[in-house]
């Protein structure tokens, strides 16, 4: 084993400030990662639920809207 006592291990050789607070940075940023990844994951899948919601309602719309008559007789929504 490279440390003789967990005293040892924690002092990592007179160095422990720089390495644990190295370990701390990287584990705030993991962290931060995941939940900055979660965030933006919850705000899409608001974005996508809103645009649905939006477009369902513009296509009932259109479905219900009575077609426009044009001069010649016909409609303008004919296919």
């Amino acid at each position: 084993m490279a440390f003789d006592t967990l005293q040892d291990f924690f002092a990592m050789g007179g160095h422990a400030p720089y390495v644990w607070a190295a370990w701390g940075v990287t584990a705030a940023l993991l962290l931060g990662t995941v939940i900055h990844a979660r965030a933006e994951r919850r705000q899409l899948l608001r974005q996508l639920a809103r645009r649905v919601r939006r477009e369902s309602r513009l296509a009932t719309r259109a479905a219900g809207a009575q077609p426009i008559q044009t001069s010649r007789g016909g409609s303008t929504n004919d296919a």
